[in-house]
């Protein structure tokens, strides 16, 4: 599912127009990346929890050439499902 199809479900399931959708799905972005960025966690009940984490400066190796080379510190996110998730998830096999 890609963003597209994403914006038609939700317009569908609220009946609301896919323009509509569309803003509350960029707002909900903008308001996760803030958080994120503030190195603050977001949790959704049931649903799980996402974390920023850095990752540190370390040497990794291209795979193609051999050349070893400095791979930058990032800040990258985790994402821990939550118990409610898993059961419905789980529940369907």
């Amino acid at each position: 599912m890609n963003k597209s199809d994403l914006t038609r479900k939700i317009a569908e399931k609220m009946s609301i127009s896919q323009k509509e959708s569309l803003r509350f799905i960029n707002i909900f972005e903008d308001v996760m990346v803030s958080e994120l960025a503030k190195d603050n966690s977001i949790i959704l009940h049931g649903f799980g929890t996402l974390s920023p984490w850095k990752q540190s400066e370390r040497f990794g190796r291209n795979p193609r050439t051999g050349i070893c080379v400095l791979i930058k510190s990032r800040t990258s996110v985790k994402f821990r499902p939550g118990k409610e998730l898993l059961r419905l998830l789980n529940e369907r096999k």
